[in-house]
């Protein structure tokens, strides 16, 4: 079985708008097949939280990249673990609108990403997997 690891993290946008974020997923649509990584990534203008999958030297690489990207700010790691299977196998970057059953932006701006636990974030992900596409 191949290894993978699931990275879950945060950032704020810079400058956030729909052609930065396509550009965004147009990247990543691009790169992550070549890599062997999933994700998906749930944006809005106050909040980029991602999660990518695939396989450890591969997913780093990808965030280290991101942490780089002047198009995010206060990138932050939320959490890392090895996985065996994917949550998000079809799609080399699913991308969603942050929901009403999400944080509010007053709960972001008070440290709800920071609170959250690794469960609670990956609950939101689950959520998003679970949803058609």
């Amino acid at each position: 079985m191949t290894e993978l690891t699931q990275l879950i993290y945060a950032s704020r946008p810079f400058g956030f708008d729909e052609a930065m974020l396509n550009g965004i997923l147009m990247e990543a649509r691009r790169n992550n097949p070549r890599d062997s990584i999933t994700g998906a990534l749930i944006c809005r203008a106050d909040l980029y939280l991602q999660l990518l999958e695939g396989p450890p030297a591969a997913v780093e690489a990808a965030f280290d990249r991101i942490a780089r990207d002047n198009r995010h700010l206060e990138v932050r790691r939320c959490f890392s673990t090895p996985v065996t299977e994917r949550l998000f196998p079809d799609w080399a970057m699913r991308d969603d609108p942050a929901r009403s059953w999400m944080w509010t932006p007053n709960e972001i701006d008070d440290g709800a990403i920071e609170t959250a636990t690794p469960a609670d974030l990956l609950a939101v992900f689950a959520r998003l997997a679970a949803e058609p596409g």
